[in-house]
């Protein structure tokens, strides 16, 4: 009869050490990607970032999309981990696949959009499982320019220009310096390479193959993929950041 209990008692807790380790939740991201940066111009809205995957501290895929439509107004990009990156993708399909069954001449625009992935990362960050990205969300429709970002905890706002990763620190002040409302789509290109070039130089993380974005009222265009040209022959002695941009 002992023996009996004995073994029940061992399976019972089996099974609570099972559904104990099935309950377990990521703790660290895996494949990361490094910043996103995105500007209103004068048509609509602009948005670059690189391709790199980076498996902890080693750039181990240089082909990744992280920058991508969702629905017919709005443009997303993302930083942190891809997989789950991927995982929001899956959510943003359903929700526009949902919309559209209604068929009632009506789609979600980027306000819409970017107030459900604010809702969807706090959702996450409550359950303690949170999806390890920060998103920025731009769009335009009916004429209304829209940007904004939630980071992985659902912390959100709306700006002219936004960034994520080290672009807060390090392209966010050149955006600061040198934006304004009626940039054109060359000058809002040429910025965006301003501050991709800083992050390529400052950023280990960061790679020089990247992909600019822009939506306006026609639709969504992103770039293939190309690289930026480099000055890396500084001086041995002395100051080997001088004359680099960024440099200080």
């Amino acid at each position: 009869m002992n023996l009996m209990m004995d073994s029940n008692q061992a399976a019972k807790q089996h099974s609570l050490m099972g559904s104990e380790a099935a309950s377990e939740r990521t703790l660290y991201p895996y494949v990361t990607g490094s910043s996103v940066v995105a500007l209103k111009y004068k048509d609509g809205i602009l948005m670059a970032a690189d391709m790199g995957g980076s498996y902890g501290s080693t750039l181990r895929y240089k082909s990744v999309e992280r920058v991508k439509p969702v629905g017919k107004h709005s443009l997303l990009g993302a930083s942190g981990e891809i997989s789950d990156f991927q995982e929001i993708l899956r959510y943003l399909d359903e929700l526009i696949l949902y919309d559209n069954m209604w068929d009632d001449g009506n789609s979600f625009g980027p306000k819409e959009v970017h107030s459900y992935l604010t809702r969807v990362m706090y959702n996450r960050r409550n359950k303690f499982d949170p999806l390890w990205n920060a998103l920025v969300l731009g769009g335009v429709k009916n004429g209304q320019k829209y940007l904004g970002m939630v980071s992985m905890i659902g912390v959100n706002f709306e700006d002219n220009h936004v960034t994520t990763g080290f672009g807060n620190h390090l392209a966010r002040p050149i955006l600061r310096d040198e934006w304004h409302e009626n940039l054109s789509y060359e000058d809002g290109v040429k910025l965006l390479e301003k501050c991709m070039r800083v992050l390529l130089y400052r950023d280990r993380s960061a790679i020089n193959k990247l992909q600019i974005a822009k939506i306006t009222e026609e639709g969504v265009t992103i770039s293939p993929p190309y690289a930026l040209k480099t000055f890396w022959g500084f001086s041995a002695f002395g100051n080997p950041t001088a004359g680099a941009e960024g440099s200080w």
